[in-house]
């Protein structure tokens, strides 16, 4: 059994979304299902097709959602202790060495995972690289183009 480690703002997100599903949007493709079988022959109804192939995919995306949730490790990184090492959950800053260009990206679960958020997976390959780190420690993270040096410039618990 999969367990997915998820942030707190992750896992609310994840609900939100189950309840929107299941009190919204699955009513509403009942409605229009029964709408639609009320329009006649059923072989040649599109509108009756299209519902039926939407509540299918609307079903299986509950179903996902409730799995991932049923399996969720929620990881609240404001009750842990501040170390300075990365850990889940934690924003970290970054310095590329070579341009001393800075990015900041919070480590978050594969569910939660977002670049223009700057959030990124905790099974990414920068990610594996500084969990376990500290502020000051120097990073290569091994890229498609290469291996880029890192140093860690700060570490956050947000």
């Amino acid at each position: 059994m999969t367990k997915y480690p998820m942030t707190v703002q992750g896992a609310r997100a994840l609900e939100e979304e189950l309840a929107h599903l299941t009190k919204v949007v699955r009513p509403k493709l009942s409605q229009d299902i029964g709408t639609a079988r009320e329009l006649g022959d059923l072989k040649e109804n599109a509108e009756y097709h299209a519902a039926r192939e939407q509540q299918g995919m609307v079903e299986a995306r509950i179903r996902d959602i409730e799995g991932r949730l049923q399996h969720a490790v929620i990881i609240d990184v404001t009750t842990i202790p501040h170390t300075g090492k990365v850990i889940f959950g934690t924003t970290v800053e970054i310095a590329n060495v070579e341009t001393d260009e800075s990015v900041t990206y919070q480590i978050v679960g594969e569910d939660e995972a977002d670049i223009k958020a700057a959030k990124i997976s905790v099974g990414s390959p920068i990610a594996r690289a500084l969990v376990g780190k500290e502020e000051g420690d120097v990073v290569v993270v091994v890229t498609p183009s290469g291996k880029v040096e890192y140093e860690i410039v700060e570490v956050r618990h947000l």
